[in-house]
This record gives structure tokens, sequence and C-alpha cells, in this order.
């Protein structure tokens, strides 16, 4: 660039000096590793109520610019408010910690801040996207040449699927005269077990949430592959037109894993579009001992899977995978408006990510499993991935050798379903009253949960197995040992205690 192409610097209110930047930088950096050095000995979930972090640090939007000082005090008050899901007892939902090095990953892609719409918008961002996605999808055992496209979770991704699904069955008229129009109405598949995601897809998709079928399972939580192919013959001759089956990879509740290799070939055998929602469990496909639970998964048209859940990359961070690209463009690429014509006719400079999902906008996520991935290593990752499903394995047998818990799914991958049972609850779970019993033990472990996520030693969640309410505990986090699940059934044993003491006082 010639001297003459450079403008004088703008004086922006904004700007800030060198000694300024270099001194935010290291309050902020000595705060982030404050953080992680901390993280394991901070309660996992703070003695605060509704307000009280309000009430700390302030709601008054300031005129004026506020000194450093208070803002990074302020910073540490919302740190100590808020749950930590790095905690290594941090066993609710599916939420793994993020490590440093996709934290600041984060930190270079929001200074960077590239608007990864296309090619064009973000060069280096976009390319980096495709390069990610393709290593995930061979991760998994998919496609080592997969397309796809990351989004900000696997709800994005799997609503993204069956607008694809859709319109691969329907025809992209669609989308000018409406599901009204198109013929018979449509319906879909999957297992009781499936993430509510997909009804609620279905209800913005405009099919409708009765129109998914969701089929009973064994006694294993899987998807029972001849009620399938009941249900959907009975459909097809009660003139409905089937066109969707999404089968889950790691289903929320107990981590289940439907028989792939068979739905695949009920798909193959109607025509229908095989979706995965594999957004918690597609990454156990890195754990050799669980490798043969996704037999099947490399005949899927479309597979969600989200590296912020078991890959320990930061929120928001999702990933849709799909081996057609073609199909899948044609539900979003119909027309494009004048402002974002492309002019470029280079196939990789042409790209636009627009053509495969709903979001204009989209921010770089691709960097933080990038250098996730580059920093530590295919092995690492998988070697993580499959102590935190040994850890649910130990946390089951040590509920099956105890006399005061019981065992309500036994894990499939990383997701363990139990209940506090204490020896006088079997005497009454034994007695002839058992509906009255069972919601007592219900009530009980309900009670049970909520003392424990607010006593801040260790977090459960919670899952209905067979009527039974259990407790879940969820291990995807890289900092939990064994120590942690057996102290973790120390403290349940201790609130269960604490509350026989208060009844009888």
């Amino acid at each position: 660039m010639s001297k003459t192409e450079h403008s004088a610097a703008r004086q922006s209110s904004l700007d800030i000096s060198a000694v300024e930047l270099r001194e935010l930088s290291a309050r902020v950096n000595e705060l982030v590793l404050e953080y992680f050095s901390e993280v394991s000995q901070l309660p996992v979930f703070p003695e605060t109520f509704g307000g009280e972090t309000l009430a700390q640090i302030g709601s008054t939007l300031p005129a004026a610019g506020e000194p450093l000082e208070r803002l990074i005090s302020d910073c540490r008050t919302i740190i100590r408010n808020s749950r930590h899901n790095g905690h290594p007892r941090f066993f609710g939902y599916v939420a793994s910690p993020a490590t440093p090095a996709g934290a600041f990953a984060d930190l270079v892609a929001s200074a960077l801040n590239s608007n990864v719409t296309s090619w064009r918008s973000g060069p280096a961002a976009t390319e980096i996207e495709r390069t990610v996605v393709r290593w995930l999808g061979s991760l998994i055992g998919y496609d080592e040449n997969a397309r796809g496209l990351l989004t900000s979770g696997g709800s994005m991704a799997n609503l993204t699927a069956l607008m694809m699904a859709q319109r691969a069955q329907a025809g992209t008229e669609v989308s000018r005269n409406g599901l009204w129009r198109s013929g018979a109405p449509m319906t879909l598949y999957a297992s009781t077990q499936v993430h509510m995601s997909i009804p609620k897809a279905a209800d913005i998709l405009g099919f409708g949430r009765e129109q998914v079928r969701l089929i009973a399972c064994d006694d294993e939580f899987r998807m029972k592959v001849t009620l399938l192919r009941e249900k959907i013959i009975a459909d097809m001759q009660a003139g409905l037109k089937p066109f969707c089956i999404v089968a889950s990879a790691g289903t929320t509740n107990t981590g289940a894993v439907d028989p792939l290799s068979a739905i695949a070939g009920v798909a193959q055998e109607f025509a229908l579009w095989f979706h995965v929602d594999g957004a918690y469990g597609a990454p156990a496909a890195l754990d050799e001992t669980k490798r043969s639970l996704f037999v099947g998964l490399e005949a899927a048209d479309s597979v969600s899977l989200d590296p912020h859940k078991w890959l320990y990359a930061p929120l928001d961070c999702g990933c849709l995978l799909f081996r057609n690209e073609a199909r899948a463009r044609a539900a979003f690429g119909a027309e494009d408006a004048d402002y974002i014509k492309v002019l470029e006719q280079d196939a990789d400079e042409s790209f636009a990510f627009w053509n495969y999902g709903p979001e204009l906008s989209r921010r770089f996520r691709a960097l933080k499993i990038w250098l996730t991935l580059r920093y530590y290593g295919v092995r690492r990752i998988a070697a993580a991935i499959t102590e935190d499903n040994a850890l649910a394995a130990y946390l089951a047998e040590l509920v099956q050798q105890a006399e005061d818990f019981e065992l309500l799914a036994p894990p499939q991958l990383s997701i363990c379903c139990f209940r506090y049972v204490s020896p006088a609850n079997r005497l009454v779970i034994s007695s002839q009253d058992n509906e009255t019993s069972e919601g007592e033990l219900n009530e009980l472990n309900e009670r049970i949960m909520y003392a424990v996520q607010r006593g801040g030693r260790a977090y459960l969640s919670s899952a209905t197995i067979r009527g039974k309410f259990a407790l879940r505990a969820c291990i995807t986090n890289f900092r939990t040992t064994r120590a942690d699940i057996e102290l973790t059934l120390a403290i349940i044993r201790e609130t269960a205690e604490a509350m026989r003491l208060e009844s009888q006082g």
C-alpha cells in the first residue's frame, strides 16, 4: 500500500492509549488465569439469591466510563455469583468445561470480529470453519470429507437438518407455496427419549408436534426398530407422507444410543432422510470401547454434534454435518437478495454459509475448536472422553455395591442415573402400598437433588426413569476424578441424613 493510500487516523472517543490497552489486557488476563487456577475450589453453585448480583454491582447505566479497578472487581463478583460448569463435581446437564486453549481462541476470534457469512466476508475464518467441519466428521467416523456448518448448538443444528430433510422430500416449491399446499401432511419419527429440540423444530417449521411420531424404546432406552417400521407403514396407508427418521446417538436422559445401523436400513427401505442427533454423544466414538455403538452413523444424511458439550470447547459451538451438499443447499440457497450477490467465480471464493442455514451474521466459532484440536491433539482429547465414560461406569459400580442407592439406568456413555434409597425406604417399597411409597421416594430424591445443588459442593440434575425420579450425573469434565465421584455419593448421604434428622426434630 502506498503512502498516499494511508488516511489520517481518526481521533475517536473510543480509542485508548497503548498504556491503557496493556493495562486492560494484563488485568483481564490475570482474572482469567486466576479463575482457571481456582475453579476447582469454588462452590459449584454460589450462595446467592435472585437479584443479589445486581444489588452488589449496581444496574445504573453510566454516562461516563468507570475505573478499571472497579470493573475488574465487579467481574470477580459476577464470577463469584455464577454456577461453575468447570468444577470437577458439576454433573448437571451436558456442559463441559472450556479448555484454556479454547477460551483464549475465543478472545482472538472476538478481537478479529469476523462476520463469517461467506468467504469474502471472512476468507481465513471460512477456510478454518470448513476445515474444522471436515475434521469433526472424521473424528466421529461419519465422513472424512463431510460438509456442514457450525451453529449455536444442537437445537439449531437439528432445526436446520429437519429443514433440509423436509425440502429434500417435498421439493423446493414448498418455499413459495407453503406446507399447506404441498400435499399430504408430513410425518417424522423419533424415540420417546428424543431431545426436546426435535418436537420444537417440528413446531417452528410448521409440521406440528403431533406429526412427530414417538416410538417406544426397549429396556436400554433404545428405539424399537420393529415398531418404527410398523408406524411408518401405518402412516403411509393413512395417506400421510413420512419424510425423516431421527435417531439419537446419546440421549439426554440416559446417554442411550439407538440401533443406528438398523434404523439406517429402515430409512433406506422407505427412502426417508436419516438424521442422527449426536449433539451430546457423537464424540464418544473416539472411545475405542464405545465405537461399536456408532456403527451405522456413516449412513446418516445428516448428523448434529456439539463441540461445546464433549470436545471441551467454550460455548457456543454446535455443528451440523451432511453428506450431500447439493441437497443441503436446496433447502436454503434458492433465492438471494441483491445485497449478498456473489460475484466471485472460483468455487472456494464464492462459498457462502447462508446457503446452508438460516443465519446470515455468524461469529468465528471455528477458531476455538481448531486451536483446541491442534493444541492437545486427538489422542489427548480421546483419552479425556474415555476417562469420562470410565468414571460413569465407576459411579454405577459404587451405586450397585451400596445398600442405600439404586441404579436406575446403567450408563452406556457418560451418564449415570440412580436414586437414594435408605434401608427404611427399601422396606416401604416392598410393602403392599408400593404406589404411595414410590411417590414418597420420588419426593425425597427431588428434595435431595435441590439441597445438593444449592449446597455448592456438587451439582446433579434429574431424569424420570420409568416413573422414578432419578439423580442424574453427566460426566463430561476433564477435571473430574474418582475421588470426586466418591465424595458426591458421600454428600448425597449427608444430605439425606440431615433431612431425616430435621424431620424428627
